[in-house]
């Protein structure tokens, strides 16, 4: 998800020879390249699933391997009825963190970590994971899966960082904070030693057998791609060409770990580029990416204002509509679908919480699904969406999450309730079911 505050490269032969341990040689599989059928694929600048156009209206769910899990912070009753709920309202594609790493306690990062050392992979979410692709599967629905995070609320790039000798990751709460969390993140793409350990990751997630179906993940139906981070960011102007070369490279690596699934890089399109389209065109253009991903968060990129986003939804619109045209016009240049896979608006008065009016974000909501359900029936690009995100029957326990709450869409670091649909937030629900009705 968004931040709450706006905002050498090593080959990929060299980093897989020398970043196994004795745990990732357990998990290491030989890769065959036999091409699975029952997939999405991207084909010109649509979907085809089935043999058919595939569009959708679809969620953000960051939480689902820990929910499907069995241990700390797992729930596989309250997962499977969320996905029933969701299956019920239209919504097919779920976009899913592969799990938490290792975090700054200045970020309340999620918890438990799935990653808590390099290569040190905690199982019991991993079999979440397995449990949650499996569910999917039952269900006749599509996940997203992001493998890392360019925020700190999930480990992200500072994990790496801080295993790499730079420290916790800055607090973006203190003042000049987000300037600090930026001049750190900006080494990522250009630290070695984290890439290696990044790419390592990558391996280890993308070559895994499922415990629960018996099939590697590579030949999983239920998985429509691979992303490879959650809004990564160069950071820094001048650090353009190392992030292009890191999102080449991973794309790549992702590509012959699994040659059947889609890979997408997760990027909220050319303002997490350094506001550059021609850089949001070149990390889209390369082979290895099948489709352009972008964001829309008005309210944090000053559209509507903070204290009052009510009185700012006709701008958010028109701003918004123009940020979608604009990619538009880049996924027809290159060929190639286009998703707005994060969205979001907040409830009235800025308020957290449920039974909070969302007069304002239901506007906002069918505005998108217009869009989507036009471009359906024009033959545009923009194939997909999928809101931020879905909360389902969490409820918050106070504005700040601490282990042991429901988890809802808004991650730890944000206040409880802000983004999320709940299920009896029936005026958003319904508006929902109406353009999934539209999509079928």
């Amino acid at each position: 998800m968004k931040s709450i505050i706006t905002a050498s490269l090593i080959t990929i032969a060299g980093i897989l020879m020398g970043a196994c341990n004795s745990c990732q040689e357990r998990n290491r599989v030989d890769i065959d390249n036999t091409e699975i059928t029952n997939v999405i694929k991207a084909g010109g600048t649509g979907f085809i699933k089935n043999g058919n156009p595939y569009r959708y209206i679809g969620t953000n769910m960051w939480y689902a391997s820990v929910l499907a899990s069995e241990g700390e912070g797992g729930n596989r009753e309250r997962f499977c009825s969320e996905l029933d709920q969701l299956k019920s309202i239209g919504i097919t594609n779920i976009r899913i963190l592969s799990g938490p790493d290792a975090g700054s306690d200045l970020a309340n990062p999620a918890k438990p970590y799935l990653q808590s050392a390099p290569g040190v992979l905690n199982d019991t979410i991993l079999q979440g994971l397995d449990f949650a692709i499996a569910e999917l599967e039952k269900r006749g629905m599509d996940a997203v899966i992001y493998l890392n995070n360019a925020w700190d609320w999930s480990g992200g790039f500072g994990f790496y960082l801080k295993e790499c000798g730079y420290g916790d990751s800055p607090n973006t709460n203190e003042d000049g904070g987000y300037g600090r969390y930026v001049d750190y993140c900006a080494n990522f793409a250009r630290e070695p030693k984290a890439l290696k350990m990044y790419y390592s990751y990558v391996e280890q997630i993308v070559s895994r057998k499922n415990s629960i179906t018996g099939r590697h993940y590579k030949d999983e139906p239920a998985i429509m791609a691979w992303q490879l981070c959650n809004e990564p960011r160069p950071f820094a102007k001048e650090n353009k060409e190392t992030f292009a070369k890191w999102i080449g490279e991973a794309a790549a690596l992702i590509k012959r770990l699994d040659p059947n699934h889609l890979v997408s890089t997760g990027s909220e399109g050319y303002i997490g580029c350094e506001v550059d389209m021609e850089l949001c065109e070149r990390i889209h253009a390369d082979n290895n990416i099948d489709y352009i991903t972008i964001h829309i968060w008005p309210v944090n990129w000053g559209w509507a204002p903070r204290s009052n986003p009510d009185s700012g939804i006709d701008n958010a619109r028109i701003e918004s509509g123009k940020y979608i045209d604009e990619h538009i016009t880049l996924a027809r240049k290159l060929g190639k679908p286009l998703v707005i896979e994060e969205f979001g608006y907040s409830r009235k008065g800025n308020e957290s919480g449920t039974g909070i009016p969302t007069d304002s974000r239901d506007k906002f909501y069918r505005y998108i699904f217009d869009r989507v359900a036009e471009s359906a029936k024009e033959g545009l690009p923009l194939a997909g969406c999928n809101f931020w995100g879905w909360g389902g029957s969490g409820r918050p326990r106070d504005l700040v999450w601490q282990p042991g709450d429901d988890y809802l869409c808004d991650p730890p670091h944000e206040p409880q309730g802000w983004y999320s649909v709940f299920d009896n937030d029936t005026t958003t629900i319904d508006i929902i079911k109406e353009y999934s009705q539209k999509l079928k």
